[in-house]
């Protein structure tokens, strides 16, 4: 996690790079990441502005879809230097 949360610093500035509360949830993923650590994090699933302020289990829930380019590039920008800092050692 502590590479993603770099790479999201770098890319979109630090102030909007947050942890999320810790929650009692259950999610499937969970039984993913006792074999292989992962990490999810949530990209435009909160903008007040336009009302999406609801989460992802929510019947009220929306995406905002201005932002799905800026989770492209930072899929991309997480793999890109994962990738490069394999090729360096």
């Amino acid at each position: 996690h502590l590479h993603v949360e770099r790479v999201g610093r770098l890319l979109l500035g630090p102030d909007n790079v947050h942890e999320a509360k810790r929650v009692m949830a259950g999610e499937d993923f969970a039984f993913y990441q006792e074999v292989i650590p992962g990490i999810l994090y949530s990209i435009g699933i909160r903008n007040e502005k336009i009302g999406s302020i609801h989460t992802p289990h929510s019947p009220f829930f929306f995406l905002d879809e201005e932002v799905l380019s800026i989770g492209a590039a930072l899929h991309t920008a997480v793999a890109e230097l994962y990738l490069n800092k394999l090729s360096i050692k």
